[in-house]
């Protein structure tokens, strides 16, 4: 990855941006589709640090995984009124 899209992926997904994986690539132990997360940060590779909802901490390759950023009311679970 040049630093053109290094750079690119740091201003798309500033820590704190909530993301939503379609499918993570050749991982042994990959992170369910549709699981969401929070971007912890883009290191000087590219690659997408994330805290997932499962618990599990995880760098999404942009390159490997496929991955969408989501409205952080998107990701909340609905909330129950009576």
């Amino acid at each position: 990855m040049n630093n053109q899209q290094v750079q690119y992926y740091k201003e798309a997904y500033p820590k704190g941006t909530r993301i939503m994986l379609d499918s993570m690539g050749d991982d042994p132990r990959p992170i369910p589709p549709g699981m969401t997360g929070t971007v912890i940060a883009v290191d000087d590779v590219g690659t997408i640090h994330c805290a997932f909802d499962n618990g599990r901490q995880l760098g999404i390759c942009p390159d490997v995984d496929s991955f969408h950023a989501i409205d952080p009311v998107e990701s909340e679970e609905p909330v129950m009124s009576m």
